[in-house]
């Protein structure tokens, strides 16, 4: 019988959830534990996905793990990643990377010198919805893509605590223009503000990208129900993406066409991912360096709006 994978996840919250969820129904990992500052959320996971509980983590991490899931606050990725990375630990930390540039950089570094693999969760570059666009757009049925625009606003969040909404919702979109263009961003322009949070709870981006390529992204933590939309605009037609259905519909002037989109759950496909990267040696889709560049570009965007200047990235 081939060699299960170990895991383990670290932050049960609602996403770390989900992670244990996925991997305890995977048939070649082993949910080795779950740990959690919480003790008895901890406990009730553990007992639904029948694996072990830990409220200190650096246990769990000594387990002999080949993988670890990092699902707690941004502020606390870089302790935890370095952890499990100085153990040749394979890391999946969720999104974003880090805090900040030099937090991601010692992950990165660590990661290097350890010679471990490195995903960073930008869940939506696993959303079917996502793929079927990139063909889509790969073959040119949209012609020559013109703008992208993005939604992805909600109710409050008493959840996100440590970070402002650019950080925590921006980056998915920052990342999802970046996969569509295959180029880098330019400058950045922002306006944005507080009303329920410390940080900030609603934005407006404007990222121009190297060639005459832009995008716009709305995000905010006020709106009573929840939006999460994509439309590209190309030179022969648009697409419209739901990425919470999801769906995708393509237009032009003639017809509209509703595509066929695979039941698969990202999350499931992110870890797949990541598994096979850790026994196949598969590269990371998603980079540490993808990570901190999207990182840096949502930070940009925080700067822009607190000075009220264009940043050049």
């Amino acid at each position: 019988m081939p060699k299960k994978i170990r895991m383990g996840v670290i932050g049960v919250g609602q996403m770390g959830k989900h992670h244990a969820r996925n991997l305890s129904a995977m048939e070649d990992v082993e949910l080795v534990g779950i740990a959690d500052v919480d003790e008895q959320r901890v406990k009730e996971i553990a007992n639904e996905y029948k694996t072990t509980p830990y409220t200190d983590y650096k246990k769990l991490l000594d387990a002999g793990l080949d993988g670890v899931c990092i699902v707690v606050p941004t502020t606390m990725h870089k302790r935890i990643s370095i952890d499990a990375i100085e153990r040749e630990i394979n890391v999946l930390v969720e999104k974003p990377i880090a805090e900040s540039i030099e937090s991601a950089d010692a992950i990165i570094e660590k990661a290097k010198e350890k010679g471990v693999k490195l995903l960073v969760g930008h869940i939506e570059r696993f959303n079917p919805a996502i793929t079927k666009l990139k063909e889509i757009l790969d073959g040119k049925v949209l012609g020559d893509v013109v703008s992208i625009s993005a939604r992805r606003v909600g109710p409050y969040n008493p959840r996100i605590r440590d970070v402002g909404i650019i950080i925590d919702l921006g980056v998915h979109d920052i990342d999802i223009f970046r996969y569509i263009y295959k180029e880098e961003v330019k400058s950045v322009y922002a306006t944005a503000g507080s009303i329920n949070h410390v940080s900030e709870d609603h934005a407006v981006i404007h990222l121009k990208f190297n060639s005459r390529h832009s995008g716009v992204i709305e995000t905010n933590w006020l709106t009573p129900h929840k939006v999460r939309e994509l439309i590209v605009v190309g030179t022969k037609g648009i697409a419209n993406l739901d990425y919470i259905k999801p769906g995708l519909k393509v237009f032009n002037s003639t017809w509209a066409k509703e595509i066929d989109v695979p039941k698969i759950e990202p999350l499931r496909a992110e870890l797949e991912h990541f598994v096979d990267c850790i026994k196949n040696g598969a590269q990371p889709l998603i980079t540490g360096h993808d990570g901190k560049y999207n990182l840096k570009i949502a930070l940009a965007a925080i700067k822009s709006y607190q000075t009220g200047e264009i940043i050049t990235v």
